[in-house]
C-alpha cells in the first residue's frame, strides 16, 4: 500500500509491503507485484523485519531529472528531522542519510544545540565548515529534547533490562524512547523503571 501525497509535487509519504531483500543501507518492498528500492540509515537496520515480512516506512521523494529514489525511516520523527537536514544548504539526500546513519535523530539534536562540531565532523563527508552551517541553519528548527537527567538514568537502566533480555542496542533505545514519550503524552503517566520496561515490551510485542 503506498500513500500519495499531492503537495506541490507527486510524493509518496509512506509504503508498506512485503521485503523482498535487504541490505544494510537499502531493501526492495513488494507493493502490489511491483518491487521499489527504498535508501534507509543503517540506524534502521536492527528494526528492518526479515525478508518476506511486512514493513511499513514513512518515505521522501526525492524527483530530479533522470531518477526518482526513496529514501525510508521507520519513524516519522526521523523522516521530519531528514527533511529539515535537507533544508541545509549543501546537503542533500545522500549526505543528508550518511548523517543519520552515524547518529540517531536525537543525538544529531544533541549535537546542533550544543554546537558540538567535533562530533558532527565524525561523519564521513561532514567536514568542520559544513558542521558549523549545520549547527547555524538547524537552531530553532529542530526541537530541543526534553528527556530530564532522571529520565536519562531511568531510560538507561531500561535500556540495560532489555539488552539482558537479549533484545538488540539499537532497538531498546527505541523502545525505550517510545516508552517514554507515551507515558510523558499521559498528565497523570508514571515513569518508573517497571512502567517503562513494561511499556517498551508492548512497543516490541506490537511491532513484530
Amino acid at each position: 500500500m503506498i500513500f500519495i501525497s499531492w503537495r506541490r509535487q507527486k510524493m509518496i509519504a509512506s509504503i508498506k509491503g512485503r521485503v523482498l531483500s535487504k541490505k544494510p543501507d537499502a531493501l526492495v518492498v513488494d507493493v502490489g507485484g511491483i518491487g521499489y528500492h527504498v535508501s534507509v540509515p543503517l540506524s534502521n537496520l536492527s528494526s528492518i523485519p526479515d525478508v518476506g515480512k511486512e514493513i511499513f516506512l514513512h518515505t521522501y521523494t526525492y524527483v530530479r531529472e533522470d531518477a526518482l529514489e526513496l529514501y525510508g525511516f521507520i519513524r516519522e520523527e526521523e523522516k521530519r528531522v531528514f527533511v529539515t537536514l535537507l533544508g541545509v544548504n549543501g546537503i542533500g539526500p545522500r549526505l543528508g542519510l550518511a548523517i543519520l546513519s552515524g547518529m540517531s535523530s536525537e543525538k544529531l539534536i544533541e549535537a546542533v544545540y550544543n554546537e558540538d562540531v567535533a562530533l558532527l565532523t565524525t561523519i564521513p563527508g561532514l567536514g568542520k565548515k559544513m558542521a558549523g552551517r549545520l549547527i547555524l541553519e538547524l537552531r530553532g528548527k529542530l526541537p530541543r529534547l526534553t528527556i530530564s537527567p532522571r529520565d536519562s538514568t531511568i531510560a538507561n537502566d531500561a535500556i540495560s533490562a532489555l539488552l539482558n533480555l537479549g533484545y538488540k542496542k539499537s532497538l531498546s533505545e527505541e523502545a525505550v524512547e517510545r516508552a517514554l514519550s507515551e507515558i510523558h503524552s499521559k498528565k497523570d503517566g508514571r515513569d518508573t523503571i517497571e512502567d517503562i520496561i513494561k511499556a517498551a515490551l508492548k512497543y516490541l510485542t506490537e511491532r513484530k
